[in-house]
């Protein structure tokens, strides 16, 4: 029986000479330096569960004698939503920590595409051929697939063609082979990605038909005019003990240059037609939206944790103003999982025939999760209190003389010893006041978009008819003007 691949073919595969810079070194392997070391790994351990009696039902699904990823796989069910969301909650309970970009969540954009075949005939019939291959591929091959998304953008008060035109990524020249494109991408997770979905940026294309940078397309990230340059990671810049979330679960974010790369045909999937650009950018999140908002899901988890345990280990829980506080968590919690559960219960087929999470409940479920969390993380800090930016570091706590005073000071009765006392404030000040916790809070600006793109999302996706029908039957308002209005917000 044939079966997805392993760890170490994800770690061969990604060993291919590609050019990656970090803190100005040029790395030599992705898959042994220290700062790409961790997440690579954890990307491994998912590869390899797959292939572990005990998760491999959840983690696969068998069709024609093959197992292949539930991740990847075209929902039309939904069983396959509860079983995608099994596999990803599977994921993070066995690395025991929070990772975002590992390919569930980035194939669901060209779920989106699939979606749009209709829109690409129109351009050209070869491309919606290349969009259904390619989700062929992706499931068949299991390939680590990121998305390719924002570019550096420049001057955004001129056109990209009053200003140096490689600000954004646009096609520069048609062969026969292919196109060839220049610009760059910031796509996290690239330099030890094997393949990445690039789209266009722009949200108004005016009156044009066509445009160069009006392109998508899937890039295959072994390409020798593809430079990686990353920005500094958190994994290795301090102890473990000290920043147990920070030196394993960084994905490393890219600056990842095309350096008039040839784009093969066969994986061109829109060129030109900026309503088909405008199309993308107007779905992009209808699928991906969901593993993006089940991680905002179990980091509330892990901040309810904290601030639990905190409050446990210091004796504060039945104090009203502490319950107060973890209730307000809760609510936060649960109005996250109600959101996702109902966009399961009522989910919708979608143009193409795939069933997709209803939108309204996914697209307010991603307003609630994104709009709050910083009043969250807050309310966690609260919580837990100031020592978790006070406490030394555990080489201290090591010291023969001064791991004495700090035993003393740290060791709360017979059940809570300093070392489990340490252990937690490492861990709430990784999760909720480090360097790596406020790059997630704003990570969520680039990869779940802006918050008006949020609020743009749920006036595209809800149901303004109903609260019309029922204010128009309340107060009275002829037919007449009841169907118009009907008409206008449809």
């Amino acid at each position: 029986m044939a079966m997805i691949r392993t760890g170490n073919q994800y770690r061969d595969s990604i060993r291919d000479g590609r050019r990656v810079w970090i803190n100005g070194e040029r790395v030599k392997d992705v898959t042994t330096h220290p700062m790409f070391k961790p997440i690579v790994d954890i990307r491994a351990r998912i590869y390899d569960m797959a292939h572990e009696a005990k998760y491999r039902d959840i983690m696969t699904y068998e069709e024609d004698g093959e197992r292949f990823a539930i991740g990847l796989k075209l929902p039309y069910t939904q069983q396959d939503w509860h079983d995608k969301r099994r596999a990803t909650d599977t994921i993070l309970e066995d690395v025991r920590g929070i990772v975002t970009r590992v390919g569930d969540e980035t194939v669901g954009e060209m779920w989106s595409l699939y979606d749009g075949q209709d829109v690409l005939k129109e351009v050209d019939p070869r491309f919606s051929e290349n969009i259904a291959r390619h989700i062929s591929l992706v499931t068949k091959n299991d390939p680590f697939h990121v998305s390719a998304n924002t570019d550096p953008k420049g001057d955004r008060s001129k056109r990209p063609q009053d200003q140096d035109p490689d600000m954004l990524l646009h096609v520069v020249k048609e062969t026969d082979a292919g196109i060839v494109v220049r610009g760059a991408k910031y796509e996290t997770a690239a330099a030890y990605a094997n393949q990445a979905f690039a789209k266009p940026t722009i949200a108004n294309w005016g009156d044009d038909k066509l445009s160069e940078y009006a392109v998508g397309f899937i890039c295959d990230l072994s390409s020798p005019n593809l430079r990686f340059i990353a920005r500094t990671g958190f994994a290795g810049r301090a102890p473990i003990e000290d920043y147990p979330l920070a030196n394993r679960f960084d994905e490393i974010d890219v600056l990842v240059i095309y350096d008039d790369v040839l784009i093969p045909w066969e994986n061109v999937l829109f060129y030109q037609h900026t309503r088909a650009a405008a199309f993308i950018r107007a779905t992009l999140h209808r699928y991906s939206a969901f593993a993006f908002v089940q991680r905002n899901l179990k980091l509330a988890d892990l901040m309810i944790g904290a601030a639990l345990w905190n409050v446990k280990q210091t004796g504060l829980e039945k104090q009203p103003a502490v319950q107060e506080k973890l209730a307000t968590l809760a609510c936060y919690r649960e109005g996250i999982n109600a959101h996702l559960t109902a966009a399961i219960a009522t989910a919708e087929r979608s143009p193409a025939g795939l069933l997709m999470p209803n939108q309204s409940l996914l697209m307010t479920g991603r307003v609630l999760a994104c709009s709050q969390l910083h009043e969250m993380i807050h309310l966690a800090r609260e919580l837990c209190g100031g020592q978790i930016c006070v406490t030394p570091d555990a080489a201290c706590f090591r010291d023969p003389e001064a791991g004495k005073w700090l035993s003393k000071y740290y060791t709360l009765n017979d059940e809570w010893q300093s070392e489990d006392r340490r252990k937690l404030l490492a861990f709430a000040r990784d999760l909720l006041n480090s360097d790596y916790a406020g790059h997630r809070l704003t990570f969520q600006l680039f990869a779940q978009s802006p918050p008006f793109a949020h609020l743009a999302a749920v006036y595209r996706n809800f149901d303004w008819s109903e609260p019309l029908r029922f204010t128009k039957e309340a107060a009275g308002l002829s037919d007449q003007v009841y169907g118009r209005q009907k008409i206008a917000a449809e």
